[in-house]
Formats: C-alpha cells, structure tokens, sequence
C-alpha cells in the first residue's frame, strides 16, 4: 500500500469509521437506551425500541427485494411508518425519495420515471395516487408497502407495512453502507417547469446538522413538536433527524392544526418548535393560545419566508421567554445555510442572519466576483452541507456549482456586519405557506387553456401565506375568459397550493425592450392594488 492510498479506508477500516443516518439511530440507542425517542398518537417508543423497529422495517423490505442503492418512493403524510421507513431504507442503503403528499399523479409519475424508483412506501389514503402515478410512469414497483392511517384498510395488492415488519428479523442487516453514498433525492421545484432531484448523502446531512444543532442551540433535553411535513427537508433534516442524533425526544403531529400543536406543547411539556411565520400567525390567533400553558416553549424557528415585523413582535411580547432563531437555505444546502439568532431578531429584522457553523455565504455578481457590501448580487455558498449534486443532470449540477459556489438563485445584500438579507429571487421562484412554486410550472398550466394568449405568474405579499402565487393573464383576441375559470382550470392539473389564488386578465404585460416579462413591475401593481 502506498503512503498515497493508505488513508482511502475499504472493508473492516471503512466500517469502524462510518457515521450514517442508521449508525445516528444505533449511536442514541446505545446512550440512552430507556429514554423516550418518538411519539405518534399513542405509539411511544424508546431508542432502544425504534432501534429495532427499524431494524425489522429494513428486513421486512430486505426480503420483498429491496436492495442497496434502489430509489425508493416514500409518500406519506407525518407518522411513526414515515419516521420507521425513512431510518429502515437508509439502513438497508437504499435512497429514499421524500414526496409531497399534496401532489397528483402525473407530478408524482415524473418522479418515479426521473428517479428510477423501483418500490413504494405510501400511506393508506394515498395508495391510490401512488397506483395511478405509477400507471402514468409505467412502472411496476418490486414493493408496495402501506402505512396505516387507521383510516382505511390496506388497499387490495398492497403490504401492510407493520405487519410485515413485525414479523421480521430485529437483527440489524448487513449491507455495505458509506458515508458519501447517495442516502436521499429531495426533489425541489427549483425554478423550472420540472422539478430537479437534489442528491444527498449522508456527510452532507451530519454536517448541516452539526451547524443546526450548534447554531441552533439544540440539545439532548428538547422535546419537540414535528408539525410540518416530514417529507420537506426544513423538518426532517433541521429538526426530526438532529433531535435523533442528539438524543432528545419527539413528538409527531400528522399535521399542522394549531390546536392540536398548542395542546401538545402544554401536555407534553414541548421545549422546541419549529413553524413557518403562517403556522406561527395561525398560532397566535387561536383562541387557545392563551387558554394554553406554553410555558415550557423556549425555543421557536421559522423559515421559508422572513417573519413579518408585526409578528416577530407580538411573539416577543406574548412569550417572552421564547428565544426565535431564522433557518435560512434551500434543498440543495440540505437546508440550512444561515441563522439569524435571537440576539439579532430585533436589531436585524427581516434578516436571514449570519453563515452557519460550516457555511460560507457570498453575495456576487453574474461573473462570480463578490459585490460590495450594500450592494445586490446572486447569493452563493460552499461546505459540506452542499449536496452531491442534481440526479441524472450533469449540465444544471454543473452550472449551480460554477466557480466551486453552490449557486442560489437568490438575490441579497450582504451587510458590513456579514448579515445577509434576501431581496429578490433571481429565477422567480414563489413560497407560499412554507412550498416553494416554480413560476414557469404555473404558466405552463395556464398556458394550456385555449383561451390564454399571454400569463405571467408571481408572487405577492399576503398576510397568511407571507406569498400567495397571481397570475396576471391576457386573454385571446374574440375570446371570454373569467378569472375563476383560470384557477378552476389550475386547480384540476396542479396542486392546491400551487394553483393561482388570485387572477388578473389585463390587456398586456409589462416587458422591456428586449421582450422580456417585467414581473418586478407587476409584483409591484398588484401589491399596491391588495393593499390599496
């Protein structure tokens, strides 16, 4: 062996040094055995206990002819199957393949087909969906596994998955894992027509939750509400797999009814939440909020969109020992790439804050050089959270990674204290209510009616939804069209919350002289006329 080659570990030497999310798992169980790790309803179990369920999950899907490296379909809405297969496939060394649970089966055949997707985990209440994805992909999957809801029975030519794992071996499987093997495809909406599979592994994820767990002050004491859907990177990956990591508890809520959140913080004695600023404003205009004893709460996060001013005050007045911090990032960052902490939420509002623990964050211009302070330019950062790059896209995996920066397609401004502000979204990219809407999916969509000449499609401030995704249409010369023919016409072909929640038909859109859409402008129009 060579002095070169001598410290590229293979067999035995790469084993003992492995560190993936099945060995995060195995790591807490050995610590902390007895303690509690997951909640779901009136499943409780230790780390001890979920230790050997996901050992079963990956034995049970082992023996239906799951193997190392197959992509695997998870589509589900949060619970303790979710939770079980997630760990069980990144044990057996299979990618799991996260999907909106709100998606039809054309968007969700796209990525079967794009993926390469061999088998499925679904909740009961999907298997449907999921039948008819897979129909339009025309594919049959080696495995359909249903989650139960406790809603429905498992559908006809479907395994129940607790079943089966049940019965199956607790011996932990042997398959040849690593840390820098693709663990996971995160599809993004990006800002074209077609979503693109963000490819991570598993150094990625440990070292994002390194900076989440250090710059987000976590610790093995949390005990925390996973509201938000898991199948989105901010809650699996800043929240749900830290807390695994570190040994602390956690409790899974199928969704993100404030009531249910607001009664779980006061009989579980929740000490950490993560929400969106919509989710937060929905809190505190419950009418539980005060009638709740939130007193244990003193660590909040929100993310996806900055929190408006108004908010960020009345949480400071109406929890007061509630100390805020702002995730900033994207799929491709795994999420996170910098945080705004408490100390700054006031003296920085409407800030993304500083670079995280191994994060470096510029702000450039389009040749790559970094502007000045004060100025706009593309937001760009590099270190090991940074994905692998885009599954089976070498030309955008190399174009975000130009000049070795992940490129954003943010624009922001960097401040001379390295605090950075969000501004714009260079490629017109929408997020409403925490989802990320590609502008161009959207117009495609409308595009389609016979009756649409020109549309242009943007976001616009809302109270709610911090963003709410308009349309601003031009309608064919001799032709009629009404604006809620064109949301009715969206809403069967996307997603709800993809589908314009308001149209404009106007005469013309803006453009320059070069013919280009000026969507600055007509953000600024129809602002002005919301709030007007």
């Amino acid at each position: 062996m060579t002095a070169q080659n001598a410290w590229h570990p293979s067999g035995d030497q790469s084993i003992a040094r492995r560190g993936t999310l099945a060995d995060l798992l195995r790591r807490s169980a050995a610590r902390e055995p007895g303690k509690l790790a997951l909640v779901f309803g009136g499943v409780r179990q230790t780390f001890a206990e979920l230790d050997v369920t996901v050992s079963r999950a990956a034995n049970a899907l082992a023996e239906r002819g799951v193997r190392y490296g197959d992509r695997v379909l998870l589509l589900a809405h949060n619970s303790h199957g979710f939770v079980v297969a997630y760990f069980a496939l990144a044990r057996l060394g299979a990618v799991s393949v996260p999907v909106n649970f709100m998606l039809g089966p054309d968007e969700i055949a796209y990525v079967l087909t794009h993926s390469g997707a061999v088998a499925v985990i679904a909740e009961d209440a999907l298997a449907d969906t999921a039948d008819r994805a897979c129909q339009v992909a025309g594919i049959v999957p080696v495995v359909r596994a249903a989650i139960s809801s406790g809603a429905t029975e498992t559908p006809e030519g479907w395994l129940d998955f607790e079943t089966a794992y049940r019965n199956a071996s607790a011996d932990e499987p042997d398959a040849p894992v690593t840390d820098d093997d693709p663990v996971q495809i995160m599809y993004t909406s990006g800002t074209e027509s077609r979503p693109k599979g963000a490819v991570m592994s598993t150094r990625n994820l440990i070292a994002q939750y390194t900076s989440a767990i250090v710059t987000g002050a976590m610790s093995a004491d949390d005990i925390e509400v996973h509201a938000l859907p898991l199948y989105h990177c901010a809650q699996l990956h800043c929240f749900l797999t830290p807390d695994i990591q570190l040994g602390a508890t956690s409790i899974v809520l199928p969704g993100a009814d404030p009531a249910t959140i607001l009664r779980t913080v006061e009989l579980e004695h929740v000490t950490k939440l993560f929400c969106p600023p919509t989710v937060w404003i929905a809190l505190l205009r419950h009418p539980d909020f005060d009638a709740r004893d939130l007193s244990t709460l003193r660590k909040g996060y929100y993310g996806a969109a900055a929190m408006p001013v108004e908010v960020l005050a009345e949480l400071r007045r109406r929890l007061p020992e509630l100390r805020l911090y702002n995730f900033y990032g994207q799929t491709e960052m795994s999420p996170v790439a910098t945080v705004l902490g408490p100390e700054d939420q006031e003296r920085k509002p409407g800030s993304a804050g500083r670079a995280a623990l191994n994060v470096e964050t510029r702000v450039v211009d389009d040749a790559g050089n970094e502007v000045p302070r004060g100025e706009v330019g593309e937001i760009v950062h590099r270190g090991p959270h940074t994905m692998l790059g885009y599954w089976n896209d070498p030309e955008r995996t190399a174009e975000a990674f130009r000049g070795g920066w992940f490129h954003s397609g943010d624009l922001g401004v960097m401040d001379e204290e390295g605090y950075l502000a969000v501004v714009d979204r260079k490629k017109d990219m929408i997020k409403t209510g925490g989802e990320n809407v590609a502008s161009r999916e959207v117009e495609e969509t409308v595009y389609q009616h016979p009756a649409v000449a020109e549309v242009a499609v943007f976001g616009v401030p809302d109270p709610y939804w911090i963003e709410m995704v308009c349309a601003a249409v031009v309608v064919k010369p001799g032709e009629r069209l009404e604006p809620e023919e064109v949301v009715e016409f969206c809403r069967a072909r996307l997603a709800g919350f993809k589908t314009p929640k308001k149209v404009v038909i106007v005469p013309a859109l803006p453009k320059n002289p070069s013919g280009k859409v000026l969507k600055r402008e007509l953000r600024e129009i129809h602002a002005a006329s919301d709030s007007a």
